[in-house]
């Protein structure tokens, strides 16, 4: 049986960065539904974030976007952070929306679109230098619409020699962690379409270059679990997006749509050692909330992570292990159930009340006036959003 004292340790000691475009106004590309009290700059967003740490007790750092989330002074943002008990986390790349890089950004044909996109990731370097962030995260919305639009191979050779001269800025404490996603906004060809692109490139990088996994970056009915098992067997899983998708994309909620997937995944995370601080894999909330109110979503994402990491450390690896040896396919299967069957609120909300948070972060929220106060306080100025 798991040892319960463990369990709730691992618990307790649960880390879950939030996004902070995840508190902007956000839509598809119909319609960006504006709510009241959204933050106007970036320091109203780590307010925000400050309050899903205060009730939820795991989410201390805050990821930003650049230019999104640019102020003139970023170390001033970040003692900004450390004074709501925050510090600043990944710093996420944007070279998708310039008119420039239509055809692409660092696999784009001209060389001085390139030298733009490469200028900006070099920028985000001197903000994780400023901020002190460890995380250099970077997607690429590069690809063909067309057969015979480029020249597939030389994308791959203009990619490669953009990621060598970012993995070549990084300081010495700083990573590089590369996300792929297998279409869109590119329709015939993706130039980090998968997790074998993104570590193919990794592996010919170094030590300092990982691979992210989103959840909702890959085609219906993909084993993601498998994927997580295989890069952290190969050390090379850097930083794990939760989100949920049922189509495509990852603007959900994580657990959403399949909450036994999440459990899975966090199963092989765990079995894997991913789970624990000398791993150093980055687990970040990557959603945006299109209609449902910001805060609330987010706490609620944070608890869904919690209650499928409680029930994937409640998983007997002894009896797994044991009837995996004899071969017993029912009575494996069997104890996966019993872990993902078993109702671990009552857990959590113990842990909770021994860190000296509310049982319920979602009745606490709501019971502290903070929404209320920002719907009041935050009337003119521009609201943050998508491309804001």
């Amino acid at each position: 049986m798991p040892d319960i004292t463990a369990v709730r340790t691992a618990l307790a000691d649960q880390r879950v960065e939030t996004p902070s475009w995840g508190y902007g106004n956000s839509g598809t590309r119909f319609k960006v539904f504006a709510q009241p009290g959204v933050p106007r700059t970036p320091h109203e967003k780590l307010d925000d974030a400050a309050k899903v740490h205060e009730f939820t007790g795991i989410t201390p750092r805050v990821a930003l976007h650049i230019p999104w989330d640019k102020v003139d002074d970023y170390a001033a943002l970040a003692a900004h952070a450390e004074d709501r008990g925050l510090e600043l986390g990944a710093v996420n790349a944007n070279v998708f929306q310039d008119d420039s890089y239509k055809l692409g950004s660092v696999c784009h044909p001209d060389a001085a679109v390139r030298r733009k996109a490469l200028a900006h990731l070099m920028e985000c370097v001197d903000i994780m230098d400023a901020t002190g962030s460890r995380d250099l995260k970077l997607w690429f919305a590069d690809g063909t619409n067309y057969p015979g639009q480029d020249d597939i191979t030389a994308r791959q050779d203009r990619l490669a020699e953009a990621l060598q001269a970012v993995y070549e800025r990084l300081g010495e404490d700083q990573r590089m962690l590369l996300e792929y996603k297998f279409f869109e906004p590119a329709f015939y060809t993706t130039d980090v379409p998968d997790w074998g692109t993104a570590y193919a490139h990794c592996l010919k990088l170094g030590e300092k270059a990982q691979v992210v996994v989103d959840t909702g970056h890959h085609a219906p009915g993909t084993n993601i679990e498998f994927i997580v098992a295989v890069l952290l067997r190969e050390g090379k899983l850097g930083g794990f997006d939760f989100n949920s998708r049922f189509y495509a994309d990852d603007d959900l909620m994580v657990g959403a749509a399949d909450p036994f997937q999440l459990f899975r995944i966090l199963h092989e995370v765990i079995k894997n050692g991913g789970l624990a601080p000398a791993a150093g894999v980055a687990f970040m909330l990557d959603q945006c909330h299109n209609i449902e109110a910001k805060i609330p979503a987010i706490i609620r994402s944070v608890m869904n992570v919690q209650e499928a990491t409680a029930k994937a450390l409640l998983i007997d690896a002894e009896a797994l292990a044991a009837a995996q040896a004899d071969g017993d396919v029912l009575a494996a299967n069997a104890v996966l159930m019993d872990a993902y069957d078993t109702d671990v609120r009552p857990l959590l909300a113990e842990i909770r009340e021994e860190k000296g948070l509310h049982p319920d972060p979602i009745a606490a929220y709501r019971a502290s006036g903070w929404q209320e106060r920002i719907v009041a306080d935050r009337v003119g100025g521009e609201q943050a959003g998508w491309g804001a």
